[in-house]
């Protein structure tokens, strides 16, 4: 871990020039007096590290000195797949080896194109998790990882909605959605999907499987995703909306909203419009669409329009009709 912590420094102050040793601290996720050390360690190897001080010093390397130490590792060749989503790469136990992959090809790039990578990394940033919501806790992600790389069998305890259970799985692969991982493996002759942050307790076995041939964890991920939005959209609730609810509808219901919103009718004198809008079940949807408030009217089916009815007609004998709490 050392040596590629070593490289990883000394590539940075190729790379990019005079560097503090807060800012090396920062950018390697290490004490700052793990970097004198380091420094030092440079400097007895041969490395001509340079010290400037005053307020805007730090370390550089000698002028006209480069290294030619940029051959990726098979681990470092992997990682750079996950270059825009440097938060998953650390979870997964990869956030060093990615950066030390990024900092070699930075490093072989002509000049010109070095600076544009580094301006490009100024202006874009992708964060894969959702707003509003806390990461899910996955103590388990890196074994389930390492058992993914290495065709490894798991024996695993899950927790379901039903209760736990416990599963020996052969893991096909892993999807992060969202900012929630889940992993793809094969029960039996079936293929399904687990929410990572849900296993209980992961012993990666001895025993090594195949995997079958042609998976495609990409074209499972679609189709599996294609078989859950149908399997929750069980009815079409046919509303009235406002033209604010026209906006809110594909930030609360998606893709779903979008294609309503896309597909209304031609709006009224006021502006409303009817649209269809897949829903799941009555329980749910009652729920989802209460979150339109006065902007929308179900009128269908009938089964939805009652319940979303009788709804408000809680939520009025709840809060009262003059508007003040009950004594």
């Amino acid at each position: 871990m050392r040596a590629d912590r070593l490289l990883a420094l000394l590539l940075l102050l190729q790379n990019r020039g005079r560097m503090t040793a807060a800012e090396l601290a920062a950018e390697l996720e290490v004490s700052v007096r793990t970097v004198y050390r380091d420094v030092e360690a440079l400097g007895a190897s041969g490395v001509p590290v340079r010290t400037d001080r005053g307020p805007d010093g730090g370390y550089r390397l000698m002028d006209g000195y480069r290294t030619r130490l940029t051959g990726l590792t098979d681990a470092e060749a992997g990682a750079l797949f996950l270059a825009g989503a440097p938060g998953p790469a650390h979870d997964l136990g990869l956030g060093a080896v990615l950066t030390t992959a990024q900092l070699k090809v930075q490093a072989a790039l002509p000049a010109e194109l070095a600076e544009r990578t580094r301006r490009i990394q100024d202006r874009f940033h992708l964060d894969a998790p959702a707003w509003f919501r806390d990461a899910d806790p996955v103590a388990h992600l890196a074994p389930i990882a390492r058992a993914v790389w290495e065709q490894r069998v798991l024996r695993t305890h899950y927790r379901r909605w039903r209760g736990e259970v416990h599963r020996e799985l052969r893991p096909l692969g892993i999807v992060l959605k969202g900012g929630i991982w889940y992993l793809v493996a094969r029960v039996d002759e079936a293929v399904r999907t687990y929410r990572i942050a849900r296993f209980l307790a992961v012993d990666v076995t001895d025993e090594v499987f195949t995997r079958p041939t042609g998976f495609d964890l990409a074209g499972y991920w679609a189709e599996s995703a294609r078989r859950l939005e149908a399997a929750l959209h069980r009815q079409t609730a046919q509303l009235r909306i406002s033209p604010r609810a026209q906006r809110l509808l594909p930030l609360f219901f998606g893709a779903a909203g979008r294609r309503a919103v896309d597909d209304a009718g031609a709006p009224d004198a006021d502006g409303w419009t009817l649209v269809e809008l897949p829903v799941e079940g009555p329980e749910v949807a009652v729920g989802d669409l209460l979150r339109l408030g006065p902007e929308a009217e179900v009128l269908g089916p009938p089964a939805l329009r009652q319940a979303v009815t009788e709804a408000v007609a809680a939520l009025a004998g709840r809060y009262g009709t003059e508007g003040t709490p009950p004594a």
